[in-house]
């Protein structure tokens, strides 16, 4: 199915010893493109959780937001190292009289002394906590993917729609085509046989001139192709798999055609239509750069 490169999920589950949330979230993007936002003490968890979004997500800019908690317990001690506390407190009170300072030393004073306090983490089963972050992570992605396919239908219809608008202005201009050789082979073999009315030319020379220059503004490749392009739009819209850059691409062989078209043509029906074809591309152009 289609997917949209903007979408949201969030997962979150709780039991005896962590509270896990996991929030992914992206735009689109050229690439895949990574950032994430996960406490200090369990980076080790990125690798894991960047190569899971990975496997269900092949371009955007991706944002992963990881939260863990501790139930029932202190992830964080806080010892005190005594001997040290105590060889501070003694060379300040006996700095005191030195300086002509009061004695008033609190507890509190002690706290700017940083290497007095060691944290000491608990530890920590890696694999037992990623085993629940994965199942956290794969209930954010789930709903996050469905957003995105929500989106994607939403865009699907919308190109849809508009390459059904642009395949009636191509019949149309299949449609002029044949009278648009015709008229301009009839317009040039005029104006040539008035200038060269007083020379001695063949006729038969004058027709195949005529008609060379004629075959110049003739477009059958170029609506051809470009009905062939449409027809692979429908077949990429109608696929499983990430096929942005494919229509990023067959988006700019469509423009190329119609200019092609408008160029050669000179025609002022086709010229409007050339014009209206090109608005439709472009909208369908910016619908696309947010298809993964």
């Amino acid at each position: 199915m289609l997917r949209s490169m903007t979408g949201y999920g969030r997962g979150q589950a709780v039991n005896d010893k962590w509270d896990i949330s996991v929030e992914i979230k992206s735009v689109n993007h050229r690439y895949f493109e990574w950032s994430s936002k996960i406490p200090k003490t369990f980076l080790f968890l990125e690798d894991k959780l960047k190569a899971k979004v990975q496997e269900a997500v092949s371009r955007g800019k991706v944002e992963a937001l990881l939260s863990i908690y501790t139930v029932g317990q202190q992830d964080v001690q806080v010892e005190v190292n005594q001997s040290v506390a105590a060889g501070y407190v003694n060379a300040l009170r006996t700095a005191a009289p030195a300086l002509s300072l009061e004695d008033n030393l609190k507890l509190s004073d002690l706290l700017r002394f940083s290497d007095i306090f060691t944290l000491k983490r608990m530890e920590v089963d890696e694999e037992e906590l990623w085993a629940t972050v994965s199942e956290v992570a794969q209930t954010a992605l789930d709903a996050f993917v469905a957003m995105k396919e929500t989106e994607g239908k939403k865009l699907r219809e919308d190109v849809l729609n508009r390459r059904g608008a642009i395949e009636e202005m191509l019949s149309q201009v299949e449609e002029r085509a044949p009278k648009l050789r015709s008229e301009y082979y009839d317009r040039l073999y005029q104006k040539l046989s008035e200038v060269l009315e007083d020379k001695n030319i063949d006729e038969s020379r004058l027709v195949t001139e005529a008609g060379i220059f004629a075959d110049k503004v003739a477009i059958d490749e170029e609506t051809v192709r470009l009905r062939s392009h449409l027809h692979q739009l429908g077949e990429l819209l109608e696929g499983s798999e990430p096929v942005g850059r494919k229509l990023d691409f067959l988006v700019q062989e469509m423009n190329r055609e119609v200019n092609t078209i408008g160029s050669k043509a000179q025609d002022v029906a086709i010229a409007r239509l050339v014009v209206d074809m090109k608005a439709e591309i472009e909208k369908i152009r910016e619908q696309i750069q947010n298809i993964e």
